[in-house]
């Protein structure tokens, strides 16, 4: 009777660490999956110590003195900002340009973040450039989208990343238009405005992409005779995916990836670390990630029922492709990045940006940024 009661109290503690470790997990994998929170780890608050019209004073830290421009984000305000142009008070802050203050008031006293989301709003409020309002036909409804409109029949089609909106595709707005491209920027299942899909959660791409796909149908409905797709870090995982699923993929002329993610495993790992939670969640939320992206009919990228997943997204390359990535960033690994480039020489064309965060190539250097995209389209318009 006791070897009984012992053996079901010794059951009912490995049940009870079972459930633990997986409602750990799940609590791991929703900062990759769950749209209110997936993507890259906020940086943390500096305060603002002054502000006139052309300049803001901040607290000095590694990211509030990266070169080049980024935008400020905190309770009720966004703002742009330039480079630093001077170091203060024994080092501990930075002055930086001020370039636009696009929603709120930045005032002395107030904790902001710095953010690759440069520019907030829509073309017209953030870049004074000329859209329409569209909305393109998806499986699971009608997307939002931005249309610019240009001279070339080659359009542009810009998908953005986790954890961000449309807003992440502004700061290349400008020099896409320069080109004369027209430009569609969708939005995608659980974005704002958008449908839902049915589990309420992302995918990294695996699912998204049929999105995309919708978009690039729309495009050439309305006269593209050609398709570049431009996505920035789960939305280059889309752009590779509709590369090879799409039945409109015979009109994608080329592809830009920025900071694309290419290993799910890695990008659940990162997720969990930039969180500053236990190195030993992480393969908890790699396997809960797994799980709740199969228990609705779908894995993550390249998994297989009953298999070890493969690497997210196809390997192979049938377009020219510009990858534009940095060994710095920490939540999609550069190092995919290379190796992607390194299997297809005849292609891919792989532009580093050494300290770049993810999805802040553009950030760090935007001349270069807008110099290497334009030597890239240039034969493809």
């Amino acid at each position: 009777m006791r070897l009984r009661h012992a053996v079901a109290a010794a059951a009912t503690t490995v049940v009870g660490a079972g459930v633990a470790a997986l409602a750990a997990g799940r609590y791991g994998s929703r900062f990759a999956l769950d749209p209110a929170v997936a993507g890259p780890a906020p940086s943390g608050l500096v305060t603002v110590h002054s502000v006139t019209p052309h300049q803001v004073v901040l607290t000095r830290t590694p990211e509030s003195e990266r070169p080049g421009v980024y935008g400020l984000t905190g309770a009720g305000v966004h703002a742009t900002v330039g480079p630093v142009v001077a170091t203060g008070d024994g080092g501990n802050s930075v002055t930086r340009t001020l370039t636009q203050v696009d929603k709120g008031t930045l005032d002395a006293g107030a904790f902001v973040r710095m953010t690759p989301q440069a520019y907030a709003g829509d073309p017209r409020t953030a870049r004074d450039l000329d859209f329409h309002e569209t909305r393109v036909p998806g499986e699971l409804g009608p997307l939002p989208a931005w249309y610019l409109p240009g001279a070339r029949s080659t359009w542009v089609i810009a998908v953005h990343g986790v954890g961000a909106t449309r807003e992440q595709a502004l700061p290349v707005l400008p020099a896409l238009h320069r080109f004369r491209l027209p430009v569609l920027v969708p939005s995608y299942r659980n974005d704002p405005g958008a449908p839902a899909s049915p589990d309420g959660i992302g995918h990294l791409g695996a699912t998204e992409w049929h999105d995309l796909d919708a978009a690039m149908r729309h495009a050439v409905e309305q006269g593209a005779t050609a398709l570049v797709l431009y996505g920035w870090s789960t939305g280059a995982a889309m752009a590779l995916r509709a590369l090879h699923r799409s039945p409109t993929a015979s009109k994608v002329i080329g592809l830009v990836l920025d900071s694309p993610v290419l290993d799910w495993r890695a990008t659940v790992a990162a997720a969990v670390h930039s969180r500053g939670l236990p190195g030993a969640l992480t393969p908890l939320a790699v396997r809960a990630a797994l799980g709740r992206t199969a228990a609705h009919g779908t894995r993550p990228p390249g998994a297989a029922s009953g298999a070890d997943p493969e690497p997210d997204v196809p390997a192979r390359l049938d377009v020219p492709t510009l990858i534009l990535h940095g060994p710095d960033d920490a939540f999609a690994p550069w190092s995919a990045s290379r190796a992607l480039a390194d299997r297809n020489p005849a292609k891919a064309s792989l532009h580093p940006v050494p300290g770049a965060a993810h999805t802040a190539m553009w950030n760090a250097d935007p001349e270069d940024y807008e110099e290497t995209l334009r030597r890239f389209l240039t034969p493809l318009m």
